[in-house]
């Protein structure tokens, strides 16, 4: 409970600042322009060189795949002939950067399509990869890494990690440049924002209009800024890298986050709670029994219903806490109350179904969130 407290009070202590407007970040952090984005590419590929750890015999998709791959060397097999326990199926996935360029390296994804039990040792036979638009944009090729293992014999088997899945660092070659990423529109610059927000994006607009004098920026909505450029002298990269360079004083949402299987509290410096009067306590109920053995009399005779008696001797006793009240004030932080709520030894769990309550009763402002 101590470490979970003492993060949330270093919290406390940094976010303050920023709710009053000391701390600024740049546009280049909150927003991004729009149509600059990630193309994101797949395509299904064979690994070879397992060593007995790949797709079994059910597997047809995988025999037939190998009996494609052979007809381009001119090697003539059915798939009776072919043993796939030493080859996998496997989809292979990356991302290709805004202006990547051909001849560029990005790393690759691979993850079984069948029954492997592993692709340690494996080798990635080229495989192209696709865009959305099914345009061939890279070829990916190269050895295996995998994070984990799977071992058997003997009816034992080690496993650690998820065999079944790795990475080829830098293993795609890049074919061809992603094309229509760019905005259509030339007239003007759009700006997207990360976290939509009406006041931190009029803030950007009034910097922008302030630090770069540009007329007619507009706000949209609180996720959408649109910037005019058709008579801006400069020319378009220059233009975006001053406006990313441009900081301001982005506005927060007052959140509170609650993992209730870890029993972590996270809140910002802003959250405020009104005047309030907690009283908890605690029920602890103990129930001991001893047994004890009732032996009949010496002058009892057998067959006259007399014999061995166990006799169970229960003790149960309650004991009641006395609620310790605690008062707080209007405007008191969530990180003053867990201050209050560690002073009265109260644990993490307890803490968070304080803020339940208190959220209910209406005293938080704050968007409350459960994970």
């Amino acid at each position: 409970m101590r470490q979970v407290l003492v993060v949330l009070m270093g919290l406390m202590l940094i976010q303050p600042g920023m709710a009053a407007g000391t701390d600024k970040v740049r546009i280049k952090e909150l927003a991004r322009i729009q149509g600059i984005r990630d193309y994101p590419l797949v395509g299904y590929g064979v690994i070879v060189g397992l060593s007995g750890t790949g797709d079994s015999e059910k597997n047809r998709v995988t025999r037939q795949s190998l009996v494609n791959v052979l007809k381009h060397f001119n090697v003539s097999l059915t798939e009776a002939d072919l043993n796939s326990r030493n080859t996998a199926a496997v989809m292979v996935t990356s991302r290709l950067g805004a202006y990547g360029e051909a001849g560029d390296k990005l790393d690759v994804e691979v993850a079984s399509l069948g029954d492997a039990r592993s692709l340690q040792g494996g080798s990635l036979l080229m495989t192209p990869l696709y865009g959305p638009d099914q345009k061939l944009y890279a070829l990916a090729q190269g050895a295996l890494s995998v994070g984990g293992y799977d071992f058997e014999a003997n009816d034992s088997s080690r496993r650690k990690n998820h065999p079944t899945a790795g990475r080829i660092p830098r293993g795609a070659n890049v074919e061809r440049h992603p094309e229509a990423h760019e905005s259509s529109e030339k007239d003007k610059i759009t700006l997207i924002l990360n976290e939509p927000d009406f006041t931190t994006a009029q803030r950007i607009a009034d910097g922008l209009t302030r630090e770069l004098a540009l007329n007619g920026v507009e706000v949209i909505h609180g996720a959408r800024i649109e910037i005019p450029v058709a008579g801006v002298k400069a020319n378009i990269p220059q233009l975006i890298s001053r406006i990313e360079n441009i900081s301001v004083t982005p506005d927060h949402v007052a959140r509170v986050i609650v993992n209730e299987k870890t029993g972590t509290v996270v809140s910002g410096g802003q959250v405020r709670i009104d005047e309030v009067s907690i009283s908890h306590g605690n029920l602890n109920v103990e129930i001991s029994t001893r047994y004890q053995v009732s032996q009949p009399g010496w002058l009892a005779h057998p067959g006259d219903g007399v014999g061995t008696v166990v006799v169970p001797d229960t003790k149960l006793s309650v004991t009641e806490q006395v609620p310790v009240p605690v008062q707080l004030k209007d405007g008191t932080t969530v990180g003053e109350l867990v201050q209050a709520m560690y002073r009265i030894h109260l644990s993490t769990r307890d803490v968070i179904t304080v803020l339940q309550a208190i959220n209910q009763a209406g005293a938080l402002h704050a968007e409350l969130i459960i994970q």
